[in-house]
């Protein structure tokens, strides 16, 4: 009878030295336990996928003023951390190095690319669109209606674009230029 009050003890015991030997035993070797998560110390900044008018939100890790990794938002309404094909491959079109980084002009007639800086670009667009609109504006048709138009200029927008900045362009453009054939991918 006592071996029998015993048993419960016994098999108690064994239980938690069995347990004991299960949680001293690291199956980690030390760099395992030294490794971290690429993205820890990441500032997350918060961006839009720029392909479809869908508007998806990603998480863009910078270190040290690189991308390090971007996805998809978990947070988001919209997409809840989920990207489509294009939209997770927004990391690599970042750092694929066959990117373009720099303004490439080539003249007319010209048989190669000379770099130029950004300012330069910037000022030849303005002279560009400046010298075709003074060209083309028609203040009033011959029958005396005011039109204040250029049919020389057309705008063409990208869906990624939000409805603020779809006012402001559609006032630039419209307002501000007289260009009357504005369009936009996601038809804002």
């Amino acid at each position: 009878m006592q071996e029998q009050a015993n048993e419960p003890t016994r098999t108690s015991n064994m239980l938690s030295k069995m347990m004991e030997i299960g949680s001293k035993v690291q199956p980690f070797s030390k760099e395992s336990r030294d490794k971290a998560p690429r993205i820890r110390d990441a500032k997350v900044v918060h961006s839009v996928c720029p392909y479809c008018a869908v508007g998806c939100s990603l998480n863009v890790y910078v270190k040290d003023g690189k991308v390090i990794d971007i996805e998809g938002n978990p947070d988001s309404f919209i997409n809840h951390g989920t990207l489509c094909p294009k939209g997770s491959a927004t990391f690599q079109y970042t750092i694929n190095p066959s990117r373009l980084t720099k303004v490439l002009y080539r003249a007319p007639y010209s048989d190669h690319w000379e770099v130029k800086s950004q300012e330069w670009a910037m000022e030849q667009i303005a002279q560009r669109v400046k010298k075709a609109r003074d060209e083309s504006f028609v203040e009033r048709l011959e029958d005396g209606r005011e039109v204040n138009h250029t049919l020389a200029m057309a705008s063409l927008g990208g869906a990624t674009l939000d409805v603020e900045e779809n006012y402001v362009i559609k006032k630039l453009f419209n307002a501000g230029l007289g260009i009357l054939s504005i369009e936009n991918q996601a038809r804002i």
